[in-house]
């Protein structure tokens, strides 16, 4: 099916805002078997969208446009659709009483200029939206369908999987025409996951194509015909035979909430101590639902004398090993554990840069530890990368050696249970 996106927003062309829907769009479309052609960004000018509509209308058989479905004067989307598709502009009875459902809802006072928003191109199909004030619309035009969603992301997701996958679906015959499975790892570069994987004697009906979304390398995996998912499966053997403790999600997971699923699973408590990484794991863990069931606290001990008073570092440690090191690092895991009462502490460190390093501890240079009742561990890395980089890879590595950690003591336990 060839299939187009239209964004549509002055802000994506100046460098207000980055253009983060059509990769949405790309990803679920991708997930559920279907392939994006073609994608164009226009400024919100009437002429201009409705130009891009006659171009991708000529050209795919579905277009799906976000953006400019708003109440201001620079929300042109419906208008120009009308005007690109010698349509007149009506008030969509149906769409006017879903925006006022909206404000209903919410217990918000309608203004008048939201009215706009039911002013849709006649003939068009009003699309519902669950989540805002704007209606979506279809139209049909020269056998081609154009559907027509808010730019808000959460709108968007929401509408596109709702009211544009199934009719995606329809015209593809009444099903998804392809099967995909996302394998996200971590800590294994890119060449030698495709190394793994070409070894790993997958189904030759199998695709396969890589990706990186830094610090973890996807490979995808999509299957065609009736027994699709099925092949799916008997290559997930093999993938994570090939890839073992590398493997930290599939799908729709996580590598942040596959570790809240062990800590929910394991009935262990967690506190963090970060200094390098500012709380970007415990971000990464209050990302998930129900985060107060394992995660005690987190500590973002940035200054020598923070890690004194919140942690217990001793001043010899800190004026002789230094902040970063691997004393600090244990006794920063050790002492955020005994201050929570948790079941586990885990610690980081290091020098992010750009300024900082020195010959014996260069920047990208990180210790993490993980203190629990029965073990203490700490290790040294070095990453590389900018700043950003080394945070993120320390977090991750961080979340990783939490993963591992728990996945060795759930199986011991059901070994010897």
């Amino acid at each position: 099916m060839e299939i187009g996106v239209l964004t549509i927003g002055s802000e994506l062309l100046n460098g207000e805002i980055a253009d983060t829907n059509t990769w949405r769009i790309a990803n679920v479309l991708a997930a559920h078997g279907f392939d994006l052609r073609e994608s164009l960004t226009v400024a919100d000018s009437e002429r201009d969208i409705a130009e891009a509509l006659i171009a991708l209308g000529s050209r795919r058989e579905v277009v799906i446009v976000t953006g400019g479905l708003g109440p201001t004067d620079d929300d042109l989307t419906a208008r120009a659709a009308a005007q690109a598709f010698g349509r007149r502009l009506v008030l969509h009875e149906t769409a006017l009483r879903q925006v006022q459902d909206f404000f209903r809802r919410a217990g918000r006072e309608m203004h008048p200029r939201n009215e706009k928003q039911a002013l849709l191109p006649q003939k068009a199909i009003v699309l519902p939206n669950p989540v805002g004030s704007a209606p979506g619309f279809l139209l049909q035009a020269n056998a081609r369908s154009l559907f027509f969603l808010p730019g808000v992301p959460e709108e968007m997701l929401a509408m596109l999987g709702a009211s544009v996958l199934p009719q995606l679906e329809e015209r593809a015959g009444g099903s998804s025409p392809r099967c995909e499975r996302v394998f996200k790892t971590f800590d294994l570069p890119e060449p030698e996951v495709e190394e793994r994987l070409a070894a790993a004697g997958l189904p030759s009906t199998v695709q396969v194509a890589f990706g990186v979304e830094f610090p973890f390398v996807y490979s995808k995996f999509r299957a065609e015909g009736g027994d699709a998912e099925k092949i799916l499966d008997l290559a997930e053997v093999k993938v994570r035979r090939a890839l073992g403790s590398h493997l930290v999600a599939i799908g729709a997971e996580t590598l942040a909430g596959n570790v809240a699923n062990l800590l929910t699973g394991a009935g262990l408590t967690l506190a963090l101590a970060e200094s390098c990484t500012g709380g970007l794991i415990a971000a990464q863990l209050t990302d998930i639902p129900g985060a107060s069931a394992f995660l005690e606290r987190g500590a973002v001990t940035y200054a020598n004398s923070a890690k004194t008073a919140w942690l217990g570092v001793s001043t010899a440690i800190l004026e002789g090993e230094g902040a970063v090191s691997e004393a600090c690092a244990r006794a920063m895991a050790r002492g955020i554990r005994q201050a929570a009462g948790s079941d586990l502490g885990l610690a980081v460190t290091g020098i992010a840069g750009p300024s900082g390093g020195t010959a014996q501890k260069p920047v990208g240079t990180v210790f993490l530890a993980l203190s629990a009742a029965d073990a203490e561990h700490v290790q040294r890395y070095r990453f590389g990368g900018d700043r950003g980089q080394i945070r993120q890879m320390a977090a991750c590595m961080g979340l990783d050696w939490l993963r591992r950690y728990l996945a060795t003591k759930l199986e011991n336990e059901a070994i010897d249970g």
